[in-house]
């Protein structure tokens, strides 16, 4: 894929074996459909850094890199946390990213690519536990998990917290239960959709900046103004203020040309471009070279993919309080995609949210 190239994400519904680790999916929603069998983040890398909470799968994306056999399969893996009250204004610690490689010869899949039909032995396999690996998984969650029910030793959690979600929402009338237990869903997980890509058409109106460096983002990056002339209180106010209005009107022409971006195709959900440039709702809060750390390799990382504020609709958590929301999720990941074996590496997310005029002015559209 060129840098120049974006894929757009669009959500469809799908039979629910071709969203198993086997078919390589790139999906939104259910439990993670793991690359890798072994080194899964563990319960501390996905717990929430605000409140501490474990955080919930949002989305995958299967995005192996053409010519580099240690990432001839590759994906990355969000999380999030389900607290409303985490969400505050521009800040990304209550989301996550991991990404997981493995070369076409490995010890979990066939060389040969997975079959368009539904392989039979799908029904039967326990999606609780790791079929290779033994790696066993939260029945919450689908994250690894190995706090076992000390009645019934049939389910495992993650932790006690998701233990008790599930103890109140069906357990407790399963638990030692002769009948079979219910087949439902995890209350707590986002709902499952195949995330399928299109190339978005070329020629779409796009201002200047479109070659700006991928980290930084271009025009859209940080607005950094100064002002020179006399140092007097009056005309340090008076240039204060110029800049307030500068400052709005560079926001505002970054949310216009946002929007006027999706406008032909309103119902994307991801924007993946690998070094390419993201696509910000506005002139606040853009990270600076500086910000972006480098991957632990020593390379520095860029931007691969962002998450649009249009999934919001598919997730069902609106609120009349707070609630789970940005404006949008972009992902940098390692330049070199580098080897880290078998385990999962975490990468660096940045969540950017509307101004409230951007809010303001998006009802009124």
């Amino acid at each position: 894929m060129s840098s120049a190239e974006v894929v757009l994400g669009f959500l469809e519904e799908a039979e629910p074996w071709r969203l198993r680790s086997p078919q390589f999916p790139s999906k939104v929603g259910g439990k993670p459909a793991w690359l890798s069998q072994t080194g899964l983040p563990s319960q501390f890398d996905l717990e929430c850094e605000k409140c501490g909470l474990p955080m919930v799968f949002l989305l995958q994306v299967y995005a192996p890199i053409s010519g580099q056999d240690r990432s001839f399969h590759r994906t990355l893996f969000l999380f999030c946390c389900r607290t409303p009250e985490c969400y505050s204004h521009n800040d990304s610690r209550c989301m996550k990213v991991f990404r997981s490689q493995l070369p076409r010869k490995n010890e979990f899949y066939s060389y040969d690519p997975p079959p368009d039909d539904e392989p039979q032995s799908v029904s039967e396999e326990d999606h609780n536990v790791l079929s290779i690996s033994g790696v066993k998984l939260c029945w919450v969650c689908g994250c690894p998990g190995n706090k076992a029910c000390s009645r019934c030793h049939t389910v495992t959690y993650c932790g006690r917290h998701h233990q008790t979600v599930h103890w109140k929402h069906s357990h407790k009338k399963e638990c030692l239960s002769t009948e079979a237990p219910t087949v439902a869903a995890s209350p707590l997980l986002f709902p499952e959709s195949e995330l399928v890509t299109e190339p978005e058409e070329e020629g779409k109106e796009w201002e200047d900046g479109e070659d700006a460096e991928s980290k930084g983002g271009g025009e859209q990056g940080s607005v950094q103004r100064s002002t020179d002339g006399p140092s007097s209180a009056d005309t340090l106010a008076e240039a204060d203020l110029e800049e307030m209005a500068l400052h709005e009107t560079e926001d505002n022409k970054v949310f216009q040309r946002f929007k006027k971006k999706i406008a032909s195709e309103p119902h994307q959900v991801i924007r993946y471009s690998r070094r390419g440039c993201p696509l910000w709702v506005s002139s606040n809060h853009v990270p600076s070279e500086e910000e972006i750390p480098s991957c632990t390799c020593g390379a520095e990382r860029t931007f691969e993919l962002q998450v649009m504020p249009q999934l919001l609709n598919s997730l069902c958590v609106d609120s009349t309080g707070a609630s789970i929301d940005w404006g949008t999720v972009v992902v940098y990941t390692c330049s070199v995609s580098c080897n880290h074996g078998n385990q999962y590496c975490s990468e660096f997310i940045w969540k950017q949210d509307f101004s409230s005029d951007q809010q303001t002015q998006d009802k009124e559209t």
